[in-house]
């Protein structure tokens, strides 16, 4: 058996002609996707695979397709005889293109057996003598591939050969995504072995000594794997030392070390290439030829054997000494490679001399968490979930480690200056040397968090590109994934420009609430028994009944004070609609609400009831209702159900009138009379339906049912019970204000205890109420006994206020039985993808995720209600 190694992404060229079983050998050893056939794409666009003419539209379609899966990080196998050098240049530019090894596999068949069975496909229609120049150009370019670029060339000789191959598909150097940790990841040494020494004690590693007392490895007692990122040598007092250490963990296999640029220039000069030697070369040549002989072969073929990046934990963390941006991570090119080793440049210089490089991370994108280091920083900064580790310590700074996935900064001090920087690292004093330092800046979408002297401060990360949400596109956000078409984004834009609040404060949008199953009961539409059943049918046991207040859905975010508020922007807080548009018009409406809110949190004592370990909460996240009604629906209220209440009591009672005249007549209009008097009966109803919450000129009120988030914290994950009683906390403090959200806990698997959530629902709606919402007791992230996403509630309405949305005589038979046809699946699944989208971006705010990733999940969410659904529903 002859082993092919191709890599899990590469472009393959298979080589050979006509006849030669390229297509069989395809068939065999990829999937039927991955292969790419000129012959396909011929027929694709000129209906007939052997039309040569089509061939230069066939290969544009081709390599079309091929840059396509590519770009998404697909093996592609291109079937062809590419024995033409030019045809070959083609592919081996598209892999360059996307940053992928191009390999070709030769088919070295005898010309005598292609022939033979070329004339038993009568579609070939070409005679042997194109066979026999097909021969003399697989002859030619043999030799050539490899100089052409193909970084493996495979030749298999004979059909023997090629029965007996067998393909193999090999990860890429970098991809060490089964190692998922821990990891103690190490900032720039430069030479600085007994910084680096310390900082391993301080992370609980135990040093190996040898003999002389060297250190030439470390092991973890948790098993931790320790990763460098590079520039381990130059400018400091003892390279040669970092070496031996680096790499005998590295030998060991307790570290892994991705190269630095000062790593490849002492390369380079130890193979004997020119090089000027600066920016503290210099030293190190100087301090290996103090090293026994062999050492300095022993450090050249260890950083002969480094790979540029390495992605780790499944993908999830990408370790690169310059960063990486997402479109090169797992690729392997020269490209890659120096990018990942001197970043990317402007192609300008600042005031010092040195070239100014492009902030990358700034428009990074990616979904993995880059850390790198090169260019020094005066602390770690968390942008877009990517941190440079790079303090300076042969500067005088620092050496830091980030622990991962804990994200635990853990610095030591410089003994001292031992190379002057090129330019001023830092305008603040280097913190005295002594205890190492530690900042856990726990941030899992990215951040803002720094440490600075041990402190975390901010870093401001509020600019947004109409990229991250413009057009269509799909998007995974932990709890599904949902694709937003292009018409509903440009919708949510219109909205977010034209009239929602600042985005920064626009952190979380309600989702759409879902009817219970339609009701079979006589008169009724909806009915608690259907709510109880929909919830028991998925596994949960208990809920809990809500009052549903007729108002209109608020959400409240509310700063503590102004060291609160600079965490979002300028205001103390923000009170919007589930649309993301301000409540009030004033401004002084809206600052005055929210100073009895805040003072009220603060009698309530829910900063301190909140706190972190940083201290009180400087901010709450409440979802309330907002009280009546008509502070938001005055116009909804006299356009479309007064004006239905004044036609229809203008018109009903003439009606009347006209045919109690006819019964005087003698006339047999008594079922007419009967029908217009049922008719007006139902219309007085619709109208006592809605003036209950058409109370204009009442003083506003909040009801709260959920503390979403505060500080580090979303609160998801808590009970609904836990939700209630801090809210009564603020109705407590401020009863005037706050309004108490009645409920009741019902086991569903006790008769008795559903009979008391029925009548319950029978006494709210009997007394004017809206209804209920039901919601699984156990909170908004409650799952099914599946795994799945439970709808975070179900709206039980009754039967009078439903005549406010269906119209006066929806109960009556005819109109009630149409009405049960109502379908609930669109509207059920948008509140799930809404409730989704919601949980993750609390996730996000929580963990102090950089704006634009907040930003495109609640974009996403008002997209989402761009969706045709029945607004009665």
């Amino acid at each position: 058996m002859t082993a092919l190694e191709i890599p899990e992404l590469a472009l393959v060229a298979l080589v050979g002609l006509s006849g030669s079983g390229k297509s069989t050998f395809a068939r065999r050893h990829f999937a039927p996707t991955q292969v790419l056939s000129s012959d396909a794409f011929r027929a694709m666009v000129a209906d007939d695979e052997n039309d040569q003419s089509a061939s230069t539209d066939a290969f544009d379609a081709l390599h079309y397709v091929a840059g396509k899966r590519l770009r998404a990080g697909r093996l592609t196998v291109v079937d062809a005889t590419n024995l033409q050098q030019h045809a070959r240049a083609g592919l081996v530019r598209l892999a360059r293109e996307h940053d992928v090894l191009p390999v070709a596999v030769v088919l070295d068949v005898p010309e005598e057996i292609c022939w033979d069975r070329t004339r038993v496909r009568p579609e070939r229609r070409f005679g042997r003598h194109v066979l026999a120049r097909m021969q003399r150009d697989l002859r030619r370019s043999v030799g050539q591939l490899a100089r052409e670029g193909f970084r493996k060339v495979h030749v298999l000789r004979g059909t023997e050969e090629i029965d007996a191959a067998e393909v193999v598909l090999s990860r890429l150097f970098n991809d060490r995504r089964e190692l998922t940790g821990p990891f103690d990841i190490i900032g720039d040494v430069h030479g600085c072995r007994a910084e680096l020494e310390h900082l391993l004690t301080e992370l609980g590693w135990t040093l190996d000594r040898d003999g002389a007392g060297r250190p030439v490895g470390a092991r973890h007692p948790q098993a931790r794997t320790a990763v460098f990122v590079g520039d381990l040598v130059d400018r400091g007092p003892d390279s040669p030392g970092v070496l031996r250490l680096v790499m005998g963990m590295v030998r060991a296999g307790n570290a892994l070390c991705v190269p630095g640029n000062h790593e490849q220039k002492l390369l380079r000069k130890l193979r004997g290439r020119k090089v000027t030697v600066s920016h503290g070369l210099a030293e190190t040549l100087e301090q290996l030829a103090a090293e026994p002989a062999g050492f300095s072969d022993e450090v050249a073929e260890f950083i002969d054997g480094l790979v540029s990046h390495y992605r780790l934990d499944g993908g999830a963390l990408v370790v690169a000494h310059a960063g990486l941006k997402a479109e090169y991570q797992g690729r392997a090119s020269g490209r890659v490679r120096s990018f990942a080793l001197y970043g990317e440049t402007t192609g300008e210089t600042d005031e010092y001399g040195f070239p100014v490089r492009y902030p990358w991370a700034r428009d990074y994108r990616g979904s993995a968490t880059v850390v790198y280091g090169h260019t020094p920083t005066p602390s770690p900064e968390w942008i877009n979930d990517t941190i440079c580790i790079d303090t300076g310590c042969v500067f005088g700074g620092r050496l830091t480690a980030l622990r991962y996935p804990s994200r635990e900064l853990v610095s030591v001090p410089a003994a001292r200056e031992y190379y002057p920087p090129g330019r001023p690292l830092t305008a603040e004093p280097v913190t005295p040397a002594g205890d190492a330092t530690r900042s856990t800046g726990a941030v899992p979408g990215g951040g803002a968090a720094v440490e600075r002297g041990g402190a975390a401060v901010e870093r401001g990360d509020d600019v947004l590109d109409l990229g991250d949400v413009a057009g269509r596109r799909h998007i995974a956000y932990g709890y599904g994934a949902t694709t937003i078409a292009p018409e509903n984004a440009a919708a949510a834009l219109e909205v977010m420009s034209r009239f929602a609040v600042d985005p920064r404060w626009l952190v979380w949008l309600p989702p759409t609430m879902a009817p219970c199953s339609t009701s079979t009961m006589d008169g009724f539409l909806e009915h608690p028994t259907q709510a109880f059943a929909d919830y028991r049918g998925v596994g949960v046991d208990q809920v809990i009944c809500q009052e549903k207040h007729m108002g209109s859905r608020a959400v409240v975010l509310v700063c503590r004070d102004p060291a609160g508020a600079a965490r979002f922007g300028p205001g103390g807080g923000v009170i919007h609609t589930r649309t993301g548009r301000p409540f009030f018009a004033s401004g002084a409406q809206t600052e005055s609400l929210l100073a009895r809110i805040r003072a009220a949190a603060t009698t309530a004592g829910l900063w301190d009831l909140l706190a972190t370990d940083a201290g009180p909460a400087s901010w709450l996240l409440l979802d309330c209702e907002l009280l009546p009604w008509s502070a938001k629906a005055l116009g909804l209220i006299r356009e479309q159900y007064a004006s239905v209440a004044a036609a229809g009591g203008a018109a009903l009672p003439a009606a009347l009138r006209v045919l109690d005249a006819a019964a005087e007549r003698g006339l047999p209009v008594e079922p007419l009379r009967d029908r217009f008097a049922g008719r007006a009966d139902d219309l007085s109803r619709y109208a006592a339906a809605y003036r209950r919450y058409a109370g204009d000129g009442q003083p506003v009120t909040l009801a709260p049912f959920t503390v979403l988030a505060s500080d580090q914290r979303s609160h998801a994950d808590r009970d609904h019970g836990w939700h209630l009683d801090h809210a009564d906390r603020l109705v407590a403090a401020d009863p005037e204000l706050f309004r108490p959200t009645r409920r009741l806990v019902v086991d569903l698997t006790d008769d008795t205890a559903v009979a008391a959530g029925t009548e319950w629902w029978r006494e709210l709606t009997a007394a004017g109420g809206e209804g209920m919402v039901v919601k699984p007791y156990g909170g908004l992230a409650a799952t099914s006994d599946a795994g799945r996403l439970l709808q975070p509630g179900v709206k039980c309405r009754g039967p009078e206020y439903l005549r406010i949305i269906y119209g006066p005589e929806y109960t009556r038979p005819d109109q009630l039985a149409g009405l049960r046809r109502r379908s609930l699946g669109r509207k059920r699944s948008l509140a799930l993808r809404e409730h989704g989208l919601g949980l993750a971006a609390l996730d996000l705010l929580a963990a102090d995720a950089p704006l634009w990733r907040r930003h495109e999940l609640v974009f996403a969410i008002l997209a989402c209600e761009s969706e045709p659904v029945d607004p009665r529903l």
